[in-house]
């Protein structure tokens, strides 16, 4: 049950600071958050330092947790890097992938086609990110699975985000399915630069997604 209010409470104030009703700076107190979610300090506490760990807050001993509200640079670089790692992991299970394992890929994406079937973004953001991790996996590189891991983590709300886009759900499991195949087919190269298309933000895409940002500031936030 507190598990689960944490989870609430963090994915609640993700969304409340990427629409902008936190300006950048401002100060996330946990007496008036456990009041506004009826619990007690300790998850929220523990939602605040997951924000932190996202790069959504920043947290000083003795002052507080305070809003980060992410730059364009920022943004970038995370996805870039991001993209980089996730198609190593794809590169190298081709070298290594059981049967077994693509039929434990198909159903993740059929797990993300059903949550996209019934537009339900967070659900879809659940089987997704379970997709990822088993492509991670079969890496069979514990440190690199590790490091897209906490990468991973750290992008989370920014990745939720951008699945928002109208038609994005729907080509995002076309592009599941085209990476699966490559990496079925053991086809390192392709499987590669699939996955990292795939996971990129750049161009239209990271265009679109800063937007968002640029129509949230003009409806009022500052920073």
């Amino acid at each position: 049950m507190v598990r689960d209010h944490v989870d609430h409470i963090e994915t609640t104030l993700q969304d409340a600071i990427l629409d902008g009703r936190y300006a950048d700076g401002e100060r996330l107190d946990e007496t008036r958050l456990a009041e506004q979610f009826g619990v007690s300090r300790t998850p929220v506490r523990e939602a605040l330092g997951r924000l932190a760990a996202t790069g959504l807050a920043r947290q000083h001993a003795n002052r507080g947790t305070f809003v980060r509200q992410p730059g364009p640079l920022d943004l970038y670089e995370m996805f870039q890097v991001m993209a980089r790692l996730e198609a190593f992991c794809a590169e190298l299970a081709c070298a290594r992938v059981a049967p077994s394992a693509i039929a434990a890929l198909r159903a993740l994406n059929d797990a993300c086609a059903a949550a996209a079937a019934q537009g339900d973004v967070d659900r879809y953001y659940g089987a997704n990110e379970a997709f990822h991790q088993r492509i991670y996996m079969e890496s069979g590189n514990d440190f690199l699975a590790e490091t897209c891991q906490a990468l991973q983590k750290r992008l989370r709300p920014y990745r939720r985000t951008q699945l928002r886009t109208p038609g994005r759900l729907a080509q995002s499991l076309a592009e599941h399915a085209q990476v699966i195949d490559a990496i079925e087919a053991r086809q390192p190269r392709k499987a590669s630069a699939l996955l990292r298309d795939h996971v990129s933000v750049q161009g239209e895409r990271f265009h679109r997604l800063m937007s968002h940002w640029r129509a949230r500031e003009g409806s009022g936030a500052s920073g």
